[in-house]
């Protein structure tokens, strides 16, 4: 299993990354990114020790660990800036935090992130055709999740993206030891965004893409 979506206790998560990352190798992952929250007020904190802790653990647990970001409630014009801010700190996966409808969060986002192209629009809310005609050109991956409350309109994107050819990834948004991926999550999740449980192999194969288009292979 995949997941380009986690958070850790350096923002609004429960574990370490450490921890976070043990657990989910522990239950069968095998490819992980540590996405905590970030904007302009801490992402020279954040990143540079969660390339640093991606490294060690690599090194000492047979899993991949991509670095990365969740951009969140940036002003929308300027998140084509801060995407390269961030990448050039180290983040190999960056993601938006979308305009999901649990959430109030500046309106144009999904539509700048898309624009910046950004690796995955999390959890967009309601997916507008103009979104995602532009995600599938710019080759950004559009989010299904397991996450209570984002995961409302799951359906309605999985429609829009598939119609308009937008590729999807699967993710969970991470932020409890309970809340990592399983066969059963899986399948219940995408049969509520009325996907075949067979479409996870799809998922995952869009997922392999940024793993790959960032160096890494499995």
């Amino acid at each position: 299993m995949i997941d380009l979506h986690t958070h850790t206790f350096l923002s609004d998560g429960e574990l370490s990354p450490f921890e976070l990352v043990y657990t989910v190798k522990y239950n069968g992952y095998v490819a992980v990114a540590i996405t905590d929250h970030v904007d302009y007020s801490n992402m020279e904190l954040i990143i540079p020790g969660v390339v640093k802790a991606a490294k060690i653990l690599m090194e000492n647990y047979d899993i991949l660990v991509l670095p990365g970001v969740e951009l969140t409630y940036i002003p929308p014009k300027l998140i084509k800036y801060i995407v390269i801010e961030c990448r050039n700190l180290g983040s190999k996966v960056v993601v938006v935090h979308g305009e999901t409808v649990s959430e109030t969060v500046p309106v144009g986002t999904n539509i700048c992130a898309i624009r910046a192209c950004v690796d995955i629009l999390a959890h967009p809310g309601y997916l507008s055709e103009d979104e995602a005609i532009l995600a599938a050109e710019n080759n950004v991956k559009i989010e299904i999740t397991t996450r209570r409350g984002h995961n409302v309109t799951n359906k309605k994107i999985a429609e829009m993206a598939i119609s308009k050819k937008a590729k999807l990834v699967l993710n969970t948004d991470m932020h409890t030891s309970k809340q990592f991926l399983t066969k059963e999550l899986i399948a219940k999740t995408l049969l509520n965004a009325g996907l075949s449980t067979d479409y996870y192999s799809v998922m995952r194969k869009n997922s392999l893409e940024i793993v790959n288009v960032h160096g890494y292979s499995l």
